[in-house]
Formats: C-alpha cells, structure tokens, sequence
C-alpha cells in the first residue's frame, strides 16, 4: 500500500494549490481519508477529513472556508483545495487514510497509512 501526495510548492500569500494524494495497492471507497499537517517546529496537526463516499467532510477552524477536501474513488484519490493561502499555512502536508469506522475523526490515531508528505511553502 503506497500513498502518493503531490501538488505542493511555493506560493504568494492570497495564492491557491491543489493537493493530490493517490493510493495504490489496494481500493479505499470504503475508508475515510483526511490531510494533516505539520508546520515548522511544530506538532502534526489535523487539516480536514471525508467520509467514504464523499458526502460528510470535517475542516479544521484554522482552515474553515478556506480549505476543500474532495476524493475521487474511482481513482483512489484524495484531494485537498487550498486557496487564500497566508503564511501560516506552511507546512508539510500528510494525506492520511484510515478504516471502515474512521469516517471524518480528525485524531492521527485513526489513521492507518500515510503519504510521504509534501511542502508547501507560503511567502508574505
């Protein structure tokens, strides 16, 4: 089982990316899936998660309007909007996928398997 993020970079503040997170090896429809994050210095936080189908998302407040998570089960892919991004929301950003009962938890402990982790990078 590999997870495969993509889509980081450099931005300018009030910019927009797209991350993608691609899994492989086996099918995921049925778990739920979610991005975290981990700033500089700081502790991996939770930036938002979905439900199996699609239907229910959870974002995190920091993020809230800002940030969409969306998936595509056809493809086995995660995807993470990110758009009037500000300097804070640098980071490495981990795509997470996690059982049949995780749906939107937003705790790193219901998470099974991890992507390496993509840099974005913010610039006032």
């Amino acid at each position: 089982v590999q997870l495969q993020a993509s889509g980081g970079g450099l931005v300018q503040a009030g910019g927009s990316l797209r991350l993608s997170c691609a899994a492989s090896g086996r099918s995921f429809s049925s778990y739920g899936m979610a991005w975290f994050r981990q700033p500089p210095g700081q502790e991996r936080e939770f930036v938002a998660a979905i439900n199996p189908r699609g239907a229910r998302t959870h974002v995190a407040d920091s993020v809230k309007g800002r940030f969409t998570i969306s998936r595509d089960n056809a493809k086995n892919t995660v995807y993470l909007q990110m758009n009037s991004l500000k300097p804070e929301d640098a980071a490495v950003y981990y795509c997470a996928v996690g059982n049949v009962i995780t749906s939107t938890r937003t705790d790193q402990s219901a998470y099974v398997y991890w992507g390496q982790g993509t840099q974005v990078t913010v610039s006032s």
